[in-house]
């Protein structure tokens, strides 16, 4: 997998098609990332003693990692992720301007 976390990404589709957000998480075994702030739901949470009330929290999800494509920091556009080898260093660079990301 490509993405790392730390990373910046922008959502491809779904109900948050365009927003940014930073990797929080990355599931390799299942090809799916955790965004910052993207993705949503609402969970409910039942009251565990006698007197305590349930609440409804907001919680992010995963989302497949082909929904989301990296954001460059120096050209600030998406774009696909390309390697360098310099020696025994392997690199990832923007496919766009060629800076490393």
């Amino acid at each position: 997998m490509k993405l790392r976390k730390g990373d910046n990404v922008i959502m491809l589709n779904g109900k948050d098609r365009g927003k940014t957000g930073k990797i929080s998480m990355v599931i390799p075994s299942i090809d799916r990332v955790v965004v910052e702030g993207l993705n949503l739901i609402k969970k409910n949470i039942r009251a565990k003693k006698q007197g305590q009330k349930g609440q409804i929290i907001s919680k992010e999800r995963a989302v497949s990692a082909s929904s989301v494509a990296l954001v460059c920091k120096s050209c600030g556009k998406m774009t696909r992720i390309g390697y360098k080898f310099e020696g025994e260093n392997k690199t990832r660079i923007c496919k766009k301007c060629k800076s490393d990301v």
